[in-house]
């Protein structure tokens, strides 16, 4: 394991020409983000505003939320921006670069994602397999597909320490059912600070996401089953 830290850069570039940059920096080993600006809590991070009804954290030992901590600069950043304004999304990691003619919200989103799974939140931290191979502005098919993938991985891992693996994903329909309550919990808080669109949608899309993986997963992933169909 490679034990310098792990780096993603976003950039948002706009018609005007302003460009908008956000590093994302993350411990090797155990591939959470590391905030560069720890000093820096707005009042909305605080864990008792707005905490999501499924946080096991109390607000005594833990008095500010991980995601909105690490999540406060952008927020900030695009508080007075609509989602749907054009910008070009470059989005660099070590391995490649992505780009894309998008709308902020579609940027954002992409952003939220991993920061959300890498926060040490005990919810989202589930993600963590998942965030390590990043994968910018992904298809609601291709989130349910890299998803589904990462945690049968986990059930292989849980087979060979002799546990009993879940074949029909239960308790990833449940974190999910969670993970929407989280999101649920940010858009509490973001709507304490933003003053246009984009952050906001920037959840929404998350929590859409969510929903229709706990509907594909009720329908035992159907719709994905002729890609596994033997061609006579």
């Amino acid at each position: 394991m490679d034990d310098k830290p792990y780096i993603i850069d976003y950039e948002f570039c706009f018609p005007d020409g302003g460009i908008k940059k956000f590093n994302i920096t993350f411990a090797p080993e155990t591939f959470t983000i590391i905030n560069k600006n720890p000093e820096s809590k707005p009042q909305w991070t605080k864990l008792d505003q707005s905490q999501c009804n499924c946080c096991p954290l109390d607000p005594k030992e833990h008095p500010f939320c991980p995601v909105a901590v690490n999540l406060a600069e952008m927020v900030e950043s695009f508080k007075d921006t609509f989602s749907f304004d054009d910008c070009l999304v470059r989005c660099i990691t070590p391995e490649r670069t992505y780009i894309k003619e998008s709308s902020i919200q579609e940027g954002l989103f992409s952003v939220f994602g991993i920061i959300m799974a890498t926060s040490n939140c005990p919810i989202m931290s589930f993600f963590k397999p998942m965030a390590r191979f990043h994968l910018p502005f992904s298809t609601i098919d291709e989130t349910v597909f890299r998803s589904t993938s990462v945690y049968l991985f986990r059930q292989y891992f849980e087979y060979k320490k002799g546990g009993t693996p879940d074949m029909h994903l239960t308790k990833l329909d449940d974190h999910y059912k969670k993970v929407q309550e989280v999101n649920k919990g940010m858009l509490g808080r973001i709507d304490m600070v933003v003053e246009k669109d984009a952050d906001m949608n920037a959840i929404i899309i998350l929590n859409a996401i969510a929903q229709i993986f706990s509907m594909e997963i009720e329908s035992n992933l159907n719709s994905f089953e002729y890609l596994f169909n033997q061609v006579e």
